[in-house]
């Protein structure tokens, strides 16, 4: 008996199974004719799997489900199968990035998804905490394949094919250019596999979304008209009259059936704030367009503009410098930071500088925030600010201002240590 795969030809789900057949040589059929919500539905696919989820795979020995088992089933069938590395540690990590790619990856793709076609209840805030979750996964991932080709080893392995086909949804319905430019190692790996010839021959061409599918409008059923109670023959006349009495009211009809208007978004407590009297994106304009007598435009343009009742200054120091022997995972580290502070775009500027022309290096910051506290929102979304000491800058000591100005400049010898790199967000 053939290896059967029950799943429609576009389940990114089944695809895991299909490429891991193409590197292992096991023959697997795909079901003709599959119907979702109908062939999954039957008596026969129930008792493969009871709740009707696909990919299943009709084997000799009996039915498997869920897709990553399926995969290592068919995978397992050659001995000493590459796709599951060469070591016993390189199949731990195998393990490891398999489950890294769905639970964080493929979950948090979901829960943004799924409410975008109408399949779950659309809530804002929820959409936020699933996209927020998942750029957290692909910095991580971003920082491991800044060195690695692969995510385990020099080839492919199960662990490549499983992360890849839980990328192309994100890639193909939700993950535009813009949002993953972020990530340049992710893009660079994603492309590669997808032109690997075993991939490409199950994902055919492959095409990055142009934009986020809007929510869909989950319309309420209509009500049924309630049927019209019959009157005896002997009363035509009181039926005409009761008619012409009640004006139809298409309006009140239709809009029975649209949609409830979504409530607005609870605005940021920082936008309650009292107006400042700094115009921050001047102030960022001000410092990309200052290419020469930086400290006499620039500087002196910031202390003018600079709002010290509506904003407030914070110096950050990396509380494990003692760990950062190499350059380009310390230099890494800083930019992952840099991207998860981008909830904080509207109402922060900073500056973070790696110094030190040898190892440990240190890495030290400036960051301008609206408001007189590091904003709570930052404190709770980004895990990063707990690895810094922060201490607010007293620009009333003038040594305190002038390191702000080294720091905003990138003065350099910085504290008698030349610069690695700096870093701006703005």
């Amino acid at each position: 008996m053939a290896l059967v795969l029950h799943s429609g030809n576009t389940n990114k789900n089944a695809f895991k199974t299909l490429i891991a057949a193409e590197y292992t040589g096991v023959k697997v059929e795909l079901v003709q004719n599959f119907e979702m919500g109908v062939s999954n539905k039957t008596p026969e696919f129930l008792k493969m799997n009871p709740i009707g989820k696909v990919p299943v795979l009709e084997t000799p020995d009996g039915p498997i489900f869920e897709s990553n088992a399926i995969a290592r089933y068919v995978t397992r069938l050659k001995p000493d199968n590459p796709l599951y590395g060469s070591s016993q540690i390189e199949y731990g990590h195998i393990e490891q990035w398999i489950d890294f790619s769905s639970l964080e990856i493929d979950a948090n793709m979901l829960r943004w998804y799924s409410p975008r076609m109408g399949r779950a209840v659309y809530l804002p805030p929820a959409e936020e905490a699933a996209i927020s979750a998942l750029k957290r996964a692909l910095v991580a991932l971003n920082t491991h394949l800044a060195s690695n080709t692969y995510l385990v080893g020099h080839a492919v392995t199960l662990a490549d094919i499983i992360m890849t086909c839980n990328l192309y949804l994100g890639f193909n319905r939700l993950m535009t250019k813009n949002f993953t430019s972020e990530f340049p190692h992710v893009e660079r790996y994603f492309w590669t596999m997808i032109n690997q010839p075993n991939f490409s021959k199950i994902f055919g061409d492959v095409k990055q979304a142009e934009t986020v599918p809007p929510v869909q409008s989950a319309k309420k059923p209509s009500q049924p008209k309630e049927a019209a109670k019959s009157k005896p023959k002997d009363e035509p006349k009181k039926e005409a009259k009761k008619q012409v009495q009640e004006p139809a009211k298409p309006k009140a009809e239709a809009s029975e059936e649209e949609e409830e208007a979504p409530k607005p978004k609870p605005k940021n407590p920082l936008d309650l704030l009292p107006p400042s009297k700094m115009i921050l994106d001047e102030w960022k304009r001000l410092y990309s367009n200052t290419k020469t007598n930086f400290r006499e435009v620039a500087i002196k343009g910031f202390w003018d503009m600079y709002d010290p009742e509506g904003y407030s200054l914070w110096f950050c120091d990396y509380k494990y410098n003692d760990e950062n022997n190499v350059s380009f995972v310390t230099l890494n580290k800083v930019s992952g930071f840099l991207q998860r502070m981008d909830l904080t775009r509207k109402y922060a500027f900073g500056k973070m500088l790696v110094i030190g022309s040898e190892p440990p290096f240190k890495v030290k910051g400036l960051w301008l925030f609206r408001g007189q506290e590091i904003p709570q929102f930052v404190l709770d979304e980004c895990y990063d600010m707990e690895l810094y000491d922060w201490r607010k800058v007293d620009i009333s000591d003038e040594a305190q201002k002038e390191r702000v100005n080294q720091m905003i400049e990138d003065y350099e010898p910085f504290e008698g240590e030349a610069l690695l790199d700096a870093k701006c967000f703005k």
